[in-house]
């Protein structure tokens, strides 16, 4: 990793009069800088890049990996210690940035959704903008509704973002999407109303979040249809 070399490096003119505690702690601000710009992966190697650098060059014997000093020894790994930390830490605040962007995006569908139930004129209009949200939300390849008898078995997608399949609960998250259409159901005050039939694409399976969305998606439509009636042709 070039960044805690070149600091280290940079720091060799000064290593008699500055302390190791400095000289550590402008290490770790250059780990965190690599984690929070990086992958966990570059923070780590980055933590242990600043450690054996500290070492090298800022430790007496100077450019060797030995270190006589047992205060020096600690600083060495204290510097690896909370890099490595921080690392993590850096690593965990990008995949929370990022559920909460989804979440955003997630609540904004919803919203959507519901502004156009309260404003829409028939239910076609309402169950066209869901199969388009659903579409994209769950990377589909296609999707198309159905309303009236229940015709056949097809694997569903469960109130809990669960698959089923016949009778036996399908794991999604480690097996994939099940083969063929997956039926997702619309009701309304508890009235079977209709179903969306997804049509998996390319893309891996959404995570749970995004499922249960899509449910909440269906639900919608399923009140748009108890109160407007069915929509057909789909």
């Amino acid at each position: 990793m070039a960044a805690p070399f070149l600091v280290a490096l940079a720091l060799v003119p000064f290593r008699t009069s500055l302390s190791h505690t400095n000289a550590a702690l402008i290490l770790v601000v250059v780990v965190v800088a690599v984690a929070a710009l990086g992958s966990r992966t570059a923070g780590v190697v980055a933590a242990l890049s600043a450690a054996a650098w500290f070492d090298f060059f800022l430790t007496r014997p100077y450019e060797t990996f030995d270190i006589n000093a047992s205060a020096d020894i600690e600083t060495a790994v204290l510097l690896l210690v909370v890099g490595l930390i921080v690392s993590q830490l850096a690593a965990r605040a990008r995949r929370l940035e990022v559920m909460t962007v989804t979440d955003a995006a997630h609540l904004a569908r919803i919203h959507r959704t519901a502004d156009l139930v309260q404003s829409a004129n028939s239910a076609d209009t309402v169950v066209d903008h869901v199969r388009g949200e659903l579409t994209e939300l769950l990377g589909l390849r296609a999707c198309r509704f159905e309303y009236g008898t229940l015709l056949g078995r097809p694997p569903r997608l469960e109130k809990d973002g669960s698959v089923t399949v016949g009778r036996r609960t399908w794991n999604p998250d480690t097996d994939g999407w099940p083969d063929g259409e997956i039926e997702l159901r619309a009701y309304g005050n508890g009235r079977y109303l209709g179903r969306f039939m997804l049509t998996p694409g390319p893309r891996p399976v959404p995570p749970l979040q995004a499922r249960l969305v899509a449910v909440t998606l269906a639900d919608q439509t399923g009140a748009t249809l108890d109160t407007s009636g069915p929509v057909r042709g789909w």
